[in-house]
């Protein structure tokens, strides 16, 4: 799971700020929880006005649907008799790191936990990594030099697997988990798996515009929501400016040298520069200790409805976009499945920089802008779709193999007795 943040520029009301990491800015914005598999293809999303953060939203929104919807999960006799088995596991970036968070959800639901480890300051000697095969849940596999080791953080009495990877450059990537029983290789492939969601960000923003704004309508906020205290906020913002000027200060004091020849007229000058500097020094730190206790006095958070009148907004309507998303994740599945199918039939001779998945999602996507021919065989009890030819023979034969497949799968036409029949029209094209 990921969140991607929905830029909002429009007028109409005045959104909460966030950090839109691909812009590098704070603007107004709304962050969707994406949760995808392990290929990437999307499960639901959950959109945020107010952002609570990775974790609350995991913790009361995700986890609870997930125990609810995922198949298979192993009985409480199958987890009692297997105390390293987990129900199943969640990967996400950074954001998400947090060992009190990675306990307490192994110790209520048993779910493993997978991310990229903060504040690592050591490094393994070189000699404790050794080859592994890690595959991924496409079928891919690669060879990765990885080292494992075990982690007790004193904060939260527990133990923790600690895996790394040694890049080429010497760098080593550290991951973090509570998934206790597969091996090495695996737990790698879950993590770096990751990316596939990030792909599908791209391929989403590119392909089906999921930035897009689908109506302009507005809709009260929830009341009771916890919002950031505007008057911490000013606080908060003064003292962070503040301590960057207090900074400048202290390397100005420790600047100030005196050079030789030591004249006493230079001596006088260079001692009421220094007096100078001292008092601006501890003015600037006698009002950082007071907007801290200032500070200490206010709330960080309030609800919604106890904000000032002037900082209150509404936010955008969500039923819309939320019926547009579900048919996006429905379309983007439904391609990726078509691109399976021919990713297969494809050769090895793919363009420079390009692979068998690129090529075939490039295919599919010409094969649902192309016209088609729709005609309705009652006798037969047949739907026949006719699609016009593709650009070139070699794509032709891919969407014969497509149609062949989709006609076994003997779909009917909502609402009809008919039978979708697909297949290629004429070939109007010379072959060679």
């Amino acid at each position: 799971m990921d969140g991607h943040t929905r830029v909002y520029h429009g007028r109409q009301t005045r959104l909460p700020k966030h950090y839109v990491s691909r812009d590098r800015l704070c603007l107004p914005a709304i962050t969707d929880y994406w949760v995808n598999d392990g290929l990437g293809q999307p499960f639901f999303v959950i959109s945020k006005t107010v952002d609570p953060g990775l974790l609350a939203v995991l913790e009361n929104e995700i986890v609870p649907r997930l125990l609810a919807d995922i198949p298979n999960q192993p009985t409480p006799e199958v987890l009692e008799a297997n105390p390293l088995q987990s129900r199943f596991g969640i990967v996400f970036d950074r954001e998400g790191y947090s060992p009190k968070f990675f306990k307490k959800i192994w110790l209520d639901h048993r779910i493993a936990c997978y991310t990229y480890r903060k504040y690592v300051k050591d490094t393994l000697p070189e000699s404790d990594f050794s080859e592994h095969t890690v595959v991924f849940a496409n079928g891919e596999a690669q060879a990765m030099l990885l080292a494992e080791r075990e982690i007790y953080h004193s904060q939260t009495k527990f133990k923790f697997r600690e895996i790394r990877k040694l890049t080429d450059s010497g760098h080593q990537a550290s991951i973090i988990t509570t998934d206790y029983e597969r091996e090495i290789g695996q737990v790698a492939g879950h993590m770096f798996a990751r990316w596939s969601q990030e792909n599908f960000f791209g391929y989403m923003m590119e392909h089906y515009g999921i930035d897009r704004l689908i109506d302009y309508g507005l809709q009260e906020t929830d009341r009771t929501v916890s919002v950031v205290n505007p008057v911490w906020r000013d606080l908060d913002n003064r003292i962070r400016s503040k301590k960057g000027r207090l900074t400048r200060h202290q390397v100005e004091f420790t600047g100030l040298i005196l050079s030789e020849p030591i004249e006493e007229e230079e001596v006088v000058k260079f001692v009421r520069q220094k007096a100078d500097v001292q008092e601006r020094i501890e003015n600037m730190e006698k009002e950082i200790e007071a907007l801290k206790e200032k500070k200490k006095s206010v709330n960080r958070h309030i609800t919604f409805d106890e904000l000032p009148q002037k900082d209150k907004f509404k936010t955008l309507k969500t039923r819309g976009k939320q019926f547009i998303d579900t048919l996006k994740m429905i379309a983007y599945r439904a391609e990726t499945a078509m691109t399976n199918i021919i990713k297969q039939e494809i050769a090895d001779h793919t363009k420079p920089g390009s692979s068998r998945r690129d090529e075939a999602r490039a295919i599919i996507r010409q094969v649902l802008t192309t016209d088609a021919d729709i005609k309705p065989d009652e006798k037969k009890g047949r739907l026949n779709i006719q699609l016009h030819n593709m650009t070139n023979p070699r794509n032709n034969s891919y969407i014969q193999k497509l149609c062949k497949v989709l006609n076994e799968s003997k779909t009917q036409f909502p609402g009809t007795g008919l039978t979708l029949h697909y297949q290629l029209g004429p070939n109007q094209i010379p072959a060679g």
